[in-house]
């Protein structure tokens, strides 16, 4: 098949490998060169038609288009979303399963965790050098003598100062630096400041409610004389917590614990026909043992809102991710940007047009059941089943707050391949395509491309990637974790004048 329609009431199909000029497509044939994953019109649509695909707008047509033209970006419009709401008309019941499990690391709170690391935390840049010579003591042949323990890892980022000790800036970035404190991947925690800078370490205690133990310590430079002196007393400190740490062992624990973030990445066509909806069927299966999935990315959802609106268990929680999409419409105003900024230029050569189109296929990784719970960047998901978390677009900043809200796993389908991983909770990469695949084997985890090149069904891939969350959730590695990354993907969201 050179071509795939989505639903009959599309105006466009999509080319599964590169069509030349002359290639029959339904009633037309092809009046231009169409590279692979993009648009192919099948009837005549004049200037301002609606463009459509998944039966949803993508745009508007912004010149006269016939049948059998290449659409993509020099003949589509984007317009902003105008959608009449729908609230719980679209609830499906979610099937109880029990039974899964995962053999992960329960904590004294009752949190489980998927991986065993001591993190060091930066309240701010400046302390961010502390944190990575911390670390970096810590090489593999003393770390050998703990094998219970994954590793030792300075999250640092380049903020906490220059800011306002008030408003959404400050209170995500608290609620990130809380978020890592009492991760359940996290055995033990220290945390470095500078002493001088906005984002105090003390605040955050207090706000929080923090006690420093044996396994949760804090220190500022300025306090402890200068680096030199808190790198060693840094050292001696985390020397302390190994011990302690070492002493965790996985035991059997329900599927249920496991709270998955859902992202993608240099997305192309197939995302929203193949990796996304292999991943929307696996976090479906996650919800049926009672676990968790959290949707992020805000501005890509953006034209795909209404869809989650109609799965909200309440209109409260529909109207939640209302304000949310409301927020980003304002901001992007505001910085003189648009939504449809997004697609990036990477998504675009992969056949996505606007950020419509691109939203449809995203909010595809959130499966069919009801959402439960929408969030701000950062904060604790505390329902269990299909939730939201607000983020921008931008995949480290994004996950950052997934896994501050308590994700101990991620799973990041990307089309144009993308070299992201992330700790504490480590990664599954899914590629939407075979080819891909192949070319990047050692980064793609899954290659849900199959589903076009093989026939594989969207059920047994779908359960491909649930099977995979408990296999990694138990210790096997992801390929992105064996290739060490996660160290540099630590990316508080800045919200907010730097001053």
């Amino acid at each position: 098949m050179d071509f795939i329609r989505l639903d009959p009431s599309d105006t466009v199909v999509t080319a599964t490998r590169a069509l030349q000029v002359g290639v029959a497509i339904e009633d037309t044939q092809t009046r231009a060169l169409i590279p692979s994953g993009h648009k192919i019109a099948t009837r005549d649509m004049a200037k301002g038609d609606v463009i459509r695909k998944y039966a949803q707008v993508i745009g508007y047509a912004a010149d006269a288009i016939a049948a059998g033209d290449h659409v993509h970006t020099h003949n589509v419009e984007f317009r902003a979303t105008d959608q009449a709401y729908e609230f719980a008309t679209n609830l499906r019941s979610v099937t109880p399963a029990t039974g899964d499990t995962f053999m992960g690391y329960k904590r004294d709170n009752g949190q489980v965790g998927t991986r065993n690391y001591i993190a060091i935390v930066t309240s701010v840049n400046c302390s961010a050098t502390a944190a990575r010579m911390i670390a970096a003591h810590f090489t593999p042949d003393i770390m050998a003598s703990y094998p219970n323990v994954d590793g030792v890892v300075a999250f640092v980022h380049g903020t906490g100062c220059g800011m306002a000790d008030s408003g959404d800036g400050f209170e995500a970035l608290q609620r990130v630096m809380w978020g890592y404190a009492r991760h359940p991947n996290h055995a033990g925690v220290l945390m470095v400041g500078l002493g001088c800078e906005m984002n105090q370490i003390d605040w955050l205690l207090d706000a929080w409610g923090l006690k420093q133990g044996p396994l949760f310590h804090t220190m500022n430079i300025q306090a402890v004389a200068g680096l030199r002196r808190t790198v060693e007393m840094g050292i001696d400190k985390v020397t302390a917590m190994l011990p302690l740490a070492n002493q965790a062992t996985r035991t059997e624990c329900p599927a249920s614990e496991l709270k998955v973030a859902l992202q993608c990445g240099g997305s192309d066509a197939w995302s929203g026909i193949t990796a996304n909806p292999a991943l929307g069927y696996a976090t479906d299966l996650l919800v049926a043992q009672g676990g968790t999935g959290v949707l992020a990315e805000t501005p890509e959802i953006y034209g795909a809102e209404h869809l989650l609106t109609a799965r909200a268990v309440d209109e409260a929680t529909g109207q939640n991710l209302i304000g949310l999409i409301n927020w980003w419409e304002d901001y992007t105003q505001r910085n003189k940007g648009s939504m449809d900024n997004n697609p990036s230029p990477g998504n675009k050569v992969g056949g996505l047009t606007t950020i419509l189109e691109k939203s449809l296929g995203a909010a595809a990784k959130g499966g069919t059941s009801p959402l439960t719970g929408v969030y701000k960047y950062a904060d604790i998901v505390k329902a269990r089943g299909f939730t939201f978390m607000d983020s921008p677009g931008y995949d480290p900043a994004s996950v950052t707050g997934q896994i501050a809200g308590g994700c101990n796993l991620v799973c990041f389908t990307t089309g144009r391949g993308s070299a992201f991983g992330s700790k504490p909770a480590p990664t599954i990469k899914v590629a939407t395509n075979t080819e891909m695949y192949g070319r990047m084997i050692e980064d793609m985890d899954v290659n849900a491309g199959a589903m076009l090149s093989d026939g594989v069904s969207l059920e047994d891939k779908g359960r491909e990637i649930y099977e995979l969350f408990l296999r990694v959730a138990s210790g096997e590695m992801s390929k992105s974790e064996a290739q060490g990354l996660g160290d540099y993907e630590f990316v508080p969201w800045q919200i907010g004048a730097v001053m």
